[in-house]
């Protein structure tokens, strides 16, 4: 029985890490293994013998929420809370922002653009000196937080929609409608990683483009709204002996009708982005060989499947075929 309580408990830590989390289980693991099919040949080995690893532990950022307070902070920036037309006018430089706001002030209303650039000089470490593991870790937890930083409302202190009398919006937009309608998505880039020369600028160039969204996706729920009763708007479900309300499946997939291509663009961004930074980290590190870091012997056959796997990329059919591994379940399976 102890086991069994256990078991639930975790059942459903899950489950809410799933519904709370930046763009949910899915869309971070789905964007994690886009960006691999982006790399070039001396990086992508490397990176597609441990794509199930990068998949599976796309989510540990998140998960590290439960038991590290000072993890929260570094998924978003409130960018209302550091002054009119702060997406512009704030310090690039961590430094510089410290000075102006204070370092509390940033803890408390989010530092993602500076925290990336944290995990930039990290993972270009971890390159530099060859540490597989330590290379995994920081590429992974990287692309996490690169991720978030294109979710519209990791850049808005109305992250739920809790001061419009919006609550839940943010599970709507990153979680709940990529679940219903991925089958529609282009997971596909018109383009291959290129090297970031001034990585900062791409960081807050992505977080401004969020906040840029941030009135759509309010308006667009607004508008919607007036076409549905409160019935048939929201669900009801009993989560420890509580009614939980959250959007219907149809007002959510008449919202992704409205905002569509917006949250598909976004996902496209990040995981260019994300693929941008690997090797861009890479680069800055010397360009290391990492043929003494594999798995195993890199041969024909494993460079047939890969390419397979690019086709069907570039034929956006990684969902059709079965490729996609946060659809397949190995990408699933929570620790």
């Amino acid at each position: 029985m102890t086991f069994l309580k256990n078991r639930v408990v975790s059942v459903v830590l899950i489950v809410l890490l799933a519904l709370c989390s930046s763009w949910g289980f899915l869309m971070h693991r789905s964007i994690s293994q886009l960006a691999i099919y982006q790399l070039p040949a001396a990086l992508q080995p490397f990176f597609y013998q441990n794509r199930e690893a990068i998949v599976r532990f796309s989510v540990r950022p998140d998960e590290r929420r439960n038991s590290d307070p000072t993890e929260a902070s570094k998924h978003f920036i409130d960018f209302e809370a550091y002054g009119a037309d702060a997406a512009h006018k704030m310090p690039q430089n961590w430094e510089a922002a410290v000075a102006r706001y204070t370092k509390d002030t940033l803890l408390k209303y989010g530092y993602v653009p500076y925290w990336i650039m944290v995990m930039k000089d990290r993972l270009t470490n971890a390159f530099r000196h060859g540490q597989k593991d330590s290379i995994l870790f920081y590429a992974t937890d990287m692309a996490h937080y690169i991720e978030d930083a294109h979710v519209p409302l990791h850049t808005s202190m109305n992250y739920d929609g809790q001061l419009t009398n919006q609550k839940g919006l943010h599970a709507l937009w990153e979680s709940m409608v990529p679940e219903l309608t991925l089958e529609e998505f282009n997971l596909k880039a018109g383009k291959k990683a290129s090297y970031l020369k001034y990585p900062e600028k791409a960081v807050w160039k992505a977080v401004r483009q969020s906040f840029a969204l941030v009135p759509s996706v309010l308006e667009t729920e607004r508008d919607l709204s007036k076409t549905f009763t409160d019935s048939a708007k929201y669900r009801y479900q009993k989560r420890n002996g509580r009614d939980v309300r959250s959007y219907s499946r149809n007002f959510a997939l008449a919202y992704a009708q409205r905002l569509q291509p917006s949250i598909n663009r976004q996902a496209i961004r990040a995981a260019n982005l994300v693929a941008d930074f690997w090797y861009t980290c890479w680069v800055d590190a010397g360009r290391p060989d990492l043929t003494n870091l594999l798995n195993q012997k890199w041969d024909t056959a494993a460079q047939e499947k890969l390419q397979e796997e690019v086709k069907a990329y570039r034929k956006n059919s990684l969902l059709k075929n079965g490729l996609l591994l946060s659809k397949k379940g190995a990408g699933n399976t929570e620790e």
